[in-house]
């Protein structure tokens, strides 16, 4: 079995079951947000920040936001593998999106956290 070191999972398959697995989990909180919203008859800016003081959803969408990082990465290494065939190109394209994902899993972090 090839092991390449830049795909998250570790092998085809396993790409595979984590973009179904993200994809569930992304179903699962956007039903969650709809739901809010309809059972909601004003959303104000208190509603919205007393629904995120729950711990739950903080983490619930952590994990919606780390799903949708994952399943990006997946997608745009299989996008950069088939299309991106100078080996230096692709590497350079991969650290500026894998820094990029960091970043932004960062930034949610800290928005959902705060200090």
């Amino acid at each position: 079995m090839v092991r390449v070191a830049s795909t998250f999972g570790r092998s085809g398959t396993h790409d595979y079951v984590l973009v179904r697995a993200t994809a569930i989990i992304l179903t699962l909180y956007a039903l969650f947000m709809v739901g809010f919203f309809v059972a909601t008859p004003e959303v104000t800016y208190q509603v919205w920040t007393g629904l995120f003081a729950n711990l739950w959803v903080k983490v619930f969408t952590l994990l919606a936001y780390t799903a949708v990082l994952i399943h990006g990465w997946i997608g745009i290494w299989q996008v950069l593998t088939d299309y991106v065939k100078k080996s230096s190109r692709r590497a350079f394209v991969q650290l500026v999106v894998s820094v990029a994902l960091i970043v932004m899993w960062l930034t949610i972090l800290f928005v959902l956290w705060g200090v």
